[in-house]
């Protein structure tokens, strides 16, 4: 018999890597930050700084070839997919995704956002007036800061980059930026962690002080990653656990386990979106609605006592129930399943966002067809004041009316990332078309 285990969900958490994205507009200098901080803390292999050294030709080297590892990026010099390195300090362990800037590449961005705790938005100040008033912004680090809030993203960092370029007043040339920042986040509502100056190239502010810019005595970028939180569902309330695949274990005695026979019992594996479950709590099945009896809860292959959000978990329940891929189990009574929602659509697709088409949906694990009933407004992210829209082109965002072709138990975004998110994939191409961030069923 296995031995039920204690799981500090806590524990876990605080132990959890902290997941970024690098975001802003292209040849910023995302991916040679990226190659920086891990050049910095000691996380390139030999053969890999050999090959940037052998490349180089005696010129300094190359960071951002850390990163750009498709041959088209490295031809072209700009990145295209999403790239997750990992490193770790003495505190903190991370995993970067290095997004891709050109705007044809915004649902590469999207993905990585998606699930990201924190986002470095950079700024090449080389590219802006910095002497006008207010310093106007490049549209793609406004529209990269607007879907980092849009997606949740819980901590916003700017880092204000190619200051090393600037041959004037480098503390004026910051601060004006900064103010500049400032107010387009208040503005948008944006939460920022710290605006911070950086060379990437030469590494000023990345991991260690400046000993260029006497005039800031802020933290560096690490510094300001190594406290920001991991993020956390709400671990309270009902549970809400989306079915990604199911597992078949013998379980008996003597013989008629060894062969095969006896009872076959199985395990309903997901991410726990929020709650959490334990042996002899009362679920319910969404869609079928039967209701079971936890019998047993496994995380990491062993039985343990209970399980919470954020964490992986294999249900048993203590009778057979018809459950598969893209099912939900939940509290009794503790969803609201809805055909009809308010969301925000942020579309990725050279095809624009039409009324009345179909298209498909997955939410959780479940695919169910779906169709943009009403366009009610489009997001101008210059002046982030609402227009009127009957299409969204691609990158626009905008707020719509969905309805599904099966009721779906959907949530607020704001409430919850898992049961608030869906994509949309156009039938016909397969292209992942956009992002559903539920507003209101």
């Amino acid at each position: 018999m296995n031995t039920v285990v204690e799981n500090h969900a806590k524990d876990e958490l605080a132990h959890k890597a902290l997941r970024f994205l690098t975001a802003g507009s292209v040849d910023d200098g995302k991916s040679t930050l990226i190659g920086r901080l891990l050049f910095d803390s000691r996380a390139i292999l030999a053969d890999q700084l050999d090959a940037l050294e052998k490349r180089a030709a005696g010129a300094p080297i190359d960071l951002s070839l850390l990163t750009d590892g498709l041959e088209a990026e490295r031809e072209q010099g700009i990145t295209i997919d999403v790239a997750y390195r990992y490193f770790a300090t003495k505190t903190r362990k991370f995993i970067i995704a290095d997004a891709p800037g050109h705007e044809q590449y915004t649902r590469n961005m999207v993905t990585a956002a998606a699930g990201s705790d924190a986002a470095v938005v950079l700024v090449d100040i080389t590219k802006i007036d910095w002497k006008a008033s207010p310093v106007p912004l490049l549209a793609q680090t406004r529209r990269h800061s607007l879907l980092a809030q849009l997606l949740r993203v819980p901590s916003i960092v700017f880092a204000i980059n190619k200051l090393d370029a600037i041959d004037e007043d480098t503390e004026t040339a910051f601060h004006n930026v900064k103010a500049s920042l400032e107010a387009f986040a208040e503005q948008a509502g944006i939460t920022s962690k710290g605006v911070i100056p950086v060379s990437a190239l030469r590494g000023d502010n990345v991991t260690t002080p400046s000993a260029n810019w006497p005039w800031y005595q802020g933290p560096t970028l690490l510094q300001v990653l190594e406290e920001l939180p991991v993020t956390d569902e709400r671990h309270d309330g009902s549970l809400l656990h989306p079915v990604q695949y199911v597992t078949r274990d013998s379980v008996g005695e003597g013989e008629a386990s060894a062969s095969g026979t006896g009872h076959q019992y199985r395990a309903f594996w997901g991410r726990i979106a929020h709650g959490s479950v334990k042996a002899g709590d009362e679920v319910q099945i969404f869609p079928s609605g039967e209701t079971a009896i936890v019998a047993e809860v496994r995380h990491s292959a062993e039985v343990v006592a209970s399980c919470e959000a954020g964490q992986s978990a294999g249900i048993v329940l203590d009778r057979q129930v018809d459950i598969s891929r893209g099912d939900w189990i939940h509290t009794p009574g503790g969803i609201q399943p809805t055909d009809t929602f308010t969301a925000t659509l942020a579309w990725l697709d050279t095809e624009p966002a039409v009324l009345g088409r179909k298209y498909w949906v997955r939410h959780g694990n479940r695919w169910v067809q779906a169709r943009i009933t009403s366009i009610d407004n489009r997001l101008d992210i210059h002046t982030l004041e609402d227009q009127d829209a009957h299409e969204l082109a691609v990158n626009e965002i905008g707020r719509v009316q969905i309805q599904t072709q099966q009721p779906l138990p959907v949530e607020p975004y704001l409430d919850n990332r898992v049961g608030g998110a869906l994509i949309v994939v156009d039938p016909t191409t397969n292209r992942t078309s956009g992002a559903l961030l539920v507003k209101a069923a």
